[in-house]
């Protein structure tokens, strides 16, 4: 894996899904006004950053077309799971537009505030990727994280596009 991001910003305070696991869904989109809604399910933390990650990218363009010859590794941290979630998904967004490529395929790892995650894909090709909309950011809007009753995380904000 080539490249390491580390984002240390702390702590300042649906229409598609793919069928897994308990909840019946890894991720989904949801409507707000005229930005779009990511939302990650995941029977840990870190899955469920994975699948938010997962959620976004297919704002842009269908995941499941990326090939996997692009990697980035990333490294957050914060005690404050909601800001991680956000600077998770910043992070992804920065190291598609440096690298001038597409990921849809996420690994995190969380523990104690610290976020390592993988970020795989290939180079953004105009030909293969059909570009919805450009994604700018994840914000601060409708962030939430937390674990249901049923054990399932969910993870979700709004991002700028």
């Amino acid at each position: 894996m080539s490249g390491l991001f580390f984002a240390g910003r702390c702590c300042n305070k649906a229409r598609l899904w793919e069928n897994i696991g308990m909840s019946g869904k890894k991720w989904e989109h949801f409507n707000h006004q005229a930005d779009i809604g990511v939302r990650g399910y995941g029977a840990s933390m870190g899955e469920c950053f994975a699948n938010a990650a997962a959620a976004m990218t297919a704002v842009i363009t269908d995941v499941k077309i990326t090939g996997r010859d692009e990697a980035a590794a990333i490294e957050c941290e914060c005690d404050d799971a909601e800001v991680l979630l956000a600077d998770w998904l910043n992070a992804v967004v920065y190291e598609m537009a440096v690298r001038g490529a597409i990921f849809g395929e996420f690994e995190v790892e969380i523990s104690g505030g610290k976020l390592r995650g993988w970020a795989r894909g290939e180079k953004m090709d105009a030909g293969r990727h059909e570009m919805a909309v450009e994604v700018k950011g994840a914000t601060y809007t409708e962030l939430k994280v937390f674990q249901g009753d049923d054990g399932v995380w969910v993870g979700q904000c709004v991002v700028d596009v």
